[in-house]
């Protein structure tokens, strides 16, 4: 009997082809998909004794899956921060999948390229050479390995080798910021440091950016304990950025450990016009940037970049494996960061750079910068809505004029209406204590056309919830 993978192989070509079409129908359709929807797939199925082949198993995913596919890639998903994927990103994705190159095997071209796509990024972003940069699965994991090396920095700082003697050898080390992601709770707690050692320091009026004041104040009282402080370059609700220059001056001062999370944000680099946000973050320690918002790459990727690859390397090293080489004297990516199986990420970021380059990126975060200032102004004159923070960059941050007491069942039944529409997906919200929603527009496809269809589906809406929702 032959073996339907036997069989498949036979046909590879054919596969590929139905795949490609299958393919080509949902981009063609990206426009006029749901951005979002709710999803309820109750069959379950059994896996064949023999198996089904690829073609039939392509016919089985359409049949099961295919009325619950949405437009995630598409240009009105303003929900999370996701970007799309350019053409090239997924001809370089493709390639990766069907090449299955692991990143860290010196023996393919697959680590000449993740070392050539580092240089093209730090080119991108400005950043120094000094900086070592590697490919990870996203902001989290970057956040987590910069981090995990400031453990290991302010350990030194203290006498203690943290990656041989573990975090209890240093009592009382504190993670300190104004408005941190939720990764970077998770990346301590999995550290070892327990998220209640996460200290936050007080903002600036009407801001999400630090009190570079009241941070002095604190570093001044806590002289002698053990800081890491992640600044924020993009924060998720307002992109605020902290005054990454001043933390500089203040590093040079206390002597702290400074990790920037520019997950997004960081693409104000690509930008004459917005790189000032950026301004001191080439003296940082470590740098977190996500390739799979911005970048518009697939999911998933990100990059951290590291000045100090000496302390990466202490904590993150595959001591005494022989078939992976000696980390003291053979290079590995997989000794600088967390993971060690790794597919090529690096690959459709390499290629999306060289199809578009400086200027495509720039054209890409300025679109999208003014497309959202766009949306802003639109629901600024609305009287239904309340803009709760100057547009800075891409991220709409906004409310209903209802009762403040009837707020968050409103927004969330606005919400929950809106993206049940299918025109357009955002994601609810908490700022400055008021239930929110926000809209982040990072992706390539996103048009003036697109802000325009949203917000005639948000007026209307709104008008009927603001309605039922007024104040008494």
């Amino acid at each position: 009997m032959e073996l339907k993978l036997q069989e498949d192989l036979k046909h590879t070509d054919q596969l590929l082809q139905l795949t490609k079409d299958f393919s080509s129908r949902f981009l063609s359709a990206i426009d006029k998909l749901a951005a979002d929807k709710k999803v309820q797939i109750n069959s379950r199925v059994s896996i064949p004794g023999t198996g089904i082949g690829g073609a039939a198993t392509l016919e089985a995913f359409r049949q099961q899956y295919g009325n619950s596919i949405t437009a995630a890639a598409g240009p009105r998903y303003w929900g999370f921060v996701t970007g799309g994927v350019t053409p090239a990103a997924l001809m370089g994705d493709w390639l990766a999948s069907a090449m299955d190159l692991n990143s860290s095997d010196k023996s393919s071209a697959a680590y000449y390229v993740e070392t050539e796509t580092i240089a093209l990024l730090k080119e991108l972003f400005g950043l120094p050479e000094a900086f070592l940069g590697c490919f990870v699965s996203g902001a989290t994991m970057s956040n987590f390995t910069g981090l995990a090396t400031g453990r290991q920095w302010v350990g030194l700082q203290h006498g203690v080798d943290i990656a041989a003697d573990g975090v209890a050898a240093l009592p009382g080390l504190k993670v300190v910021s104004a408005v941190p992601h939720s990764s970077i709770g998770k990346a301590i707690s999995m550290m070892g440091i327990g998220r209640n050692n996460l200290v936050r320091v007080p903002v600036l009026p009407g801001r999400e950016s630090v009190d570079i004041a009241a941070l002095k104040e604190y570093l001044e009282a806590n002289k002698g304990t053990p800081i890491i402080y992640v600044a924020n370059a993009g924060t998720v609700n307002t992109v605020d950025f902290d005054d990454i220059a001043a933390l500089v001056q203040l590093k040079k001062e206390y002597g702290f450990w400074l990790h920037v999370d520019a997950a997004f944000g960081g693409f104000a680099a690509c930008s004459d016009q917005w790189k000032h946000l950026l301004n001191g973050w080439e003296q940082a320690d470590s740098i977190t940037i996500d390739a799979h918002k911005w970048l518009n790459v697939p999911y998933d990727a990100a990059m951290i970049f590291c000045r100090h690859p000496e302390l990466q390397s202490a904590v993150f090293q595959n001591a005494g494996a022989a078939y992976l080489g000696d980390p003291a004297t053979q290079f590995n990516f997989i000794n600088y960061i967390p993971e060690n199986s790794r597919r090529q990420r690096a690959l459709p970021a390499w290629f999306s750079l060289m199809a578009y380059g400086k200027e495509g990126y720039r054209w890409l975060v300025e679109n999208n910068i003014s497309l959202a200032k766009q949306l802003g102004s639109l629901l600024d004159t609305d009287p239904n809505f309340v803009v709760l923070s100057p547009v800075r960059l891409c991220v709409v941050c906004f409310t209903l004029e209802v009762a403040p007491e009837a707020a968050a069942e409103a927004v969330q039944e606005y919400l929950d209406a809106l993206n049940d529409s299918g025109v357009v997906c955002m994601t609810a919200t908490t700022y400055a204590g008021r239930p929110a929603i926000r809209a982040a527009l990072v992706n390539w496809r996103t048009s003036g056309k697109d802000v325009l269809l949203a917000y005639d589906t948000m007026k209307v809406l709104a008008e009927k919830i603001v309605n039922k929702y007024a104040y008494a």
